[in-house]
């Protein structure tokens, strides 16, 4: 019993420390060399877990993107050179590199867990 208990204690402290780090913007700033090392230890469900965040980030920014993408669309053809417009296309301009930086990661969540037999229904992008 006290093993079990044991055993549940350290995973629970294990998953916790994974959910600190995932997918955000630490995690965009990690190399990817980290995020595949420990993804090749992680199981089935906490790969899951992490590309369904990846997943979820990824989709929260590209709304960001198309909201930024409208703005800078609707601004007038003389205010396009303006500081208004620079700073909407500055932002867009990190959006769609975080994008990048979590597809990336969303990857390799995403192939290790077919590699280990997963399920990956829903996890498509």
């Amino acid at each position: 019993m006290q093993m079990v208990k044991n055993v549940s204690l350290w995973s629970l402290l294990v998953l916790c420390s994974l959910a600190v780090l995932s997918c955000g913007k630490k995690d965009e700033d990690r190399p990817i060399s980290e995020v595949k090392t420990e993804a090749e230890q992680m199981i089935t469900d906490e790969l899951r877990a992490e590309a369904m965040k990846c997943k979820e980030a990824i989709t929260s920014k590209r709304g960001e993107l198309e909201k930024l993408t409208a703005k800078l669309k609707g601004l007038p053809v003389t205010e396009m050179l303006g500081e208004e417009a620079k700073g909407l296309k500055a932002d867009i301009e990190d959006l769609n590199k975080s994008v990048s930086a979590l597809k990336e990661r969303f990857d390799v969540y995403y192939r290790k867990l077919q590699e280990k037999g997963g399920d990956t229904s829903g996890l498509q992008i």
